[in-house]
């Protein structure tokens, strides 16, 4: 079986694939009109999110059994499409998840604690303590949209904390030993802090609105680590600006590509513009899940699942 790696991985998914008798060729440069005209010559493709694997690409390859994308989700990959043609897609949440985990709690601690303030006002010159006084985890409630394997292994770091974890989820009988779930409209009665861990579909889209930070009863913090379209950027600023929202640990943004290896390719928008300026704003590049112990589970979870699957 001959695979196509379309973007540059840990060297143990090479290694492992070529070890299991598979041919392993490597384009990480060519664009999608160009490996559509040669994907017909493969049985497997291997890719992160380089480009969307759409109708048109999934019709040229002729000869394709398996899609692995070396990250959580599927979202740039026209899944009935894919399974229509009997195309078996396999994912890696499980080898990014305590990264998701341990990023999302970094986020938050740093958040309460207003560490990158400090920092800054230190390196300065200035010693305010008064101004950079804390707030605690212990005590609050913290609520996860999305209760999955990042939502868990968030849920699990919280434990420690002594908070209380609610989670909701569109499945049922989710809730565990780490978190409780309950309806959307109890979360947002009772969280401090929102969360997210949902995957990118036409539900989550623009799914934090206006209306939605306004349905919480109280003021609360946001932390995204999931996907940056889930937020309306305009109307999370309007919540800073106006205190509906107490600070944001951000690491994805609306305006991302979708490649996730650059912010955005023309002018500024205005509404993000505004939300850099904010010092209750912390912001990373897509990376909570972009850890090097990440990158090498990542990698052994597509081997284990494509050998698994043909084996």
């Amino acid at each position: 079986m001959k695979i196509l790696h379309l973007d540059n991985n840990h060297p143990l998914l090479l290694k492992q694939l070529a070890d299991a008798g598979y041919i392993n060729e490597e384009d990480y440069t060519s664009s999608k009109e160009d490996v559509e005209q040669k994907i017909k010559n493969y049985q497997g493709i291997v890719i992160r999110s380089r480009f969307n694997i759409d109708k048109q690409f999934l019709d040229a390859a002729t000869n394709l059994k398996f899609i692995a994308r070396v990250g959580a989700g599927l979202e740039s990959i026209d899944i009935p499409y894919a399974n229509a043609k009997n195309i078996a897609l396999f994912s890696a949440p499980e080898g990014n998840r305590n990264a998701v985990g341990e990023h999302s709690l970094a986020l938050l601690l740093n958040l309460f604690n207003k560490i990158n303030l400090a920092d800054a006002t230190v390196k300065s010159g200035q010693w305010l303590r008064e101004q950079h006084r804390g707030v605690e985890l212990e005590g609050k409630t913290v609520g996860l949209i999305g209760y999955g394997n990042m939502g868990n292994a968030f849920a699990k770091k919280l434990k420690g904390f002594n908070c209380n974890v609610l989670c909701y989820d569109i499945k049922d009988n989710l809730g565990n030993e780490h978190a409780k779930q309950v309806s959307l409209k109890t979360l947002q009665e009772k969280a401090d802090v929102l969360s997210l861990h949902t995957p990118w579909t036409p539900l989550t889209d623009k799914m934090v609105n206006a209306e939605f930070i306004n349905a919480f009863s109280k003021p609360f913090w946001l932390i995204n680590t999931a996907r940056g379209k889930s937020v309306v950027t305009a109307d999370l600023v309007s919540a800073l600006e106006n205190g509906k929202i107490l600070g944001a640990g951000l690491d994805v943004l609306e305006y991302e590509k979708l490649s996730f290896e650059s912010l955005f390719s023309s002018e500024m928008p205005q509404d993000l513009s505004k939300l850099l300026k904010f010092e209750n704003v912390i912001l990373s590049p897509h990376v909570a899940g972009w850890t090097i112990e990440s990158k090498e589970k990542l990698a052994q979870t597509i081997v284990d699942k494509i050998i698994k699957h043909f084996n």
